[in-house]
């Protein structure tokens, strides 16, 4: 259904995008009208391709015609926000009228060179950002303690082992204490379960890899997900709460998401953290949901993703109607919630106007700060 929804709406983007382009005095001519029209069906049928034969990596040319699809859905998605802004601006070309057509031809570049820094942004690897979190409770030894976390890689079709490795090795550089997968880390799309254990086996920490489930793990094949994590030495959070070491707790729930949906989330995160053992919590949830909830639980971190910080600009406005954090660092009654705004990329690789982000979060002791004064 959700396929079925995306591809009409795009459809119906294109149509509305292609229907001001041709109306420009520059697409007068027969030959450029039907020139136009031709590499517009070309690229609707190449977008329909990516969405409903998804491939596996399986050929270089598969991987190819998908990434131009994908990729072709911000491409439209780009100019039809910038056309309607003009054509809401215009009363649909009722007002100003003499500059309509002007306003529409700039409104098609400025989409499109959007579309071409998003790409830009969306194929650069990710940035580390560092965060430096007062977590209270946590024993002065463990002052200093580094976490790596990352989020929706979509490891799939598009975004494969090479890429996969290449993040290993960012994340491997700077030698952190703990790594946490904070959900979607496959897209749902890889055929085999030992697809990308090969990669993950590459991520090692002093307090171990751990992970969580997001809804694309949840989507399809969860088993065949978890059998992979297990494979390569990857500890899953599944409503749990483990003690890392004496004084620092470390809980994980699944996408919370698809539980709100459910109408559970509430009671499964009380699960997860009401038992869990004494010390400083930190709590790994996909989706930045019940943050209050967590605080009223004792939990003084939380790691999330899964809002992608919109991808593309201006949707992450959208996102902002269901996630009221959608990137950066909010702070409420003794919790710091860290939201991820996406390691990789989902469907499209295009981001406007920030690249993904790897975290880097270094934990500090209250009480090392009292001794050390």
């Amino acid at each position: 259904m959700f396929r079925f929804v995306l591809i009409s709406i795009i459809t119906l983007m294109q149509v509305y995008v292609f229907w001001r382009l041709l109306a420009l005095p520059w697409f007068a001519a027969p030959a450029r009208r039907k020139a136009a029209l031709a590499f517009g069906v070309l690229m609707w049928l190449l977008f329909f391709y990516a969405r409903a034969f998804k491939h596996s990596g399986l050929a270089p040319s598969a991987w190819l015609l998908e990434l131009i699809g994908m990729d072709w859905l911000g491409f439209v998605f780009l100019c039809f926000t910038w056309l309607l802004a003009v054509d809401l601006l215009t009363g649909f070309g009722c007002f100003f009228r003499r500059q309509v057509p002007r306003l529409r031809a700039a409104a098609l570049w400025v989409g499109i060179g959007c579309s071409f820094f998003a790409v830009w942004q969306g194929m650069r690897a990710p940035a580390v950002n560092d965060y430096q979190v007062e977590l209270a409770g946590l024993p002065p030894a463990l002052d200093g303690t580094v976490i790596a976390g990352l989020s929706d890689l979509h490891l799939g079709s598009l975004l494969g082992a090479k890429w996969l490795a290449a993040r290993v090795a960012q994340v491997q550089a700077f030698r952190p204490d703990l790594i946490v997968l904070l959900g979607d880390t496959y897209d749902g799309r890889s055929f085999s379960a030992q697809e990308f254990v090969a990669e993950l086996k590459g991520f090692s920490a002093p307090l171990g890899v751990w992970a969580v489930l997001g809804n694309h793990e949840h989507y399809r094949d969860r088993e065949k997900h978890l059998v992979s994590f297990e494979r390569a030495g990857i500890h899953v959070l599944s409503d749990q709460a483990v003690a890392l070491r004496p004084g620092l707790v470390l809980a994980g729930v699944d996408d919370l998401t698809i539980r709100k949906r459910q109408g559970s989330a509430p009671a499964h995160l009380q699960k997860t953290l009401s038992g869990r053992p004494p010390g400083a919590a930190v709590l790994l949830s996909h989706s930045p949901l019940y943050e209050d909830e967590a605080a009223r639980l004792g939990t003084g971190l939380m790691l999330s993703g899964h809002t992608h910080d919109g991808q593309l600009w201006p949707f992450n406005y959208l996102v902002m109607r269901e996630y009221p954090v959608v990137s950066g660092v909010y702070k409420t009654g003794g919790l710091t919630l860290i939201v991820c705004r996406g390691t990789g990329t989902w469907g499209l690789r295009m981001r406007l106007w920030r690249r993904g982000e790897i975290l880097r979060v270094t934990l500090r002791s209250p009480d090392a700060k009292n001794i050390k004064n």
